[in-house]
């Protein structure tokens, strides 16, 4: 598994992570009938080696996979505006609101000499990366597939 894993680094890394994740099994499956083998490791690693095109079918399927993940969020967070519930609705926001708080007080922290953990620090900006991607990426999203939907 480790040397199938190896050789997808290069070549697709989403697939990479997918075959060493906890749904292996299926992304082998996948990429054996991508290429059609039998789905076993050792077929789909002798596969991706001997086809010159391996790298193509394999970006088609990493961009299949990313097309499924985009549709699938943007339903989730189609889901949550349509339910009943405000927390739902507005966790987005106040997550973020959240971790510019902690951010914040980590700042203020370090700017009045009190000693504040850097991996916290590090932890919180990541963290925020990842909101903000999120909130104003799966909001782009949505508004795409609004203006797409209506034409």
């Amino acid at each position: 598994m480790n040397d199938l894993v190896n050789l997808l680094k290069g070549l697709a890394p989403t697939l990479a992570t997918a075959v060493a994740g906890p749904l292996g099994g299926a992304a082998v499956s996948a990429i054996a009938s991508k290429f059609g083998v039998s789905d076993s490791v050792e077929a789909v690693a002798k596969a991706i080696t001997g086809d010159p095109l391996a790298a193509q079918k394999l970006a088609e399927m990493e961009l299949e996979y990313y097309k499924i993940e985009q549709n699938n969020l943007t339903e989730r967070i189609k889901a949550d505006m349509g339910s009943d519930s405000w927390l739902s609705k507005n966790i987005r926001p106040l997550s973020l609101i959240a971790i510019f708080v902690g951010y914040f007080l980590f700042a203020m922290m370090s700017a009045f000499g009190l000693n504040a953990n850097q991996s916290y620090v590090t932890l919180l900006g990541n963290w925020g990366m990842l909101i903000m991607g999120a909130y104003f990426g799966g909001r782009t999203i949505e508004k795409l597939a609004d203006i797409r939907s209506s034409k």
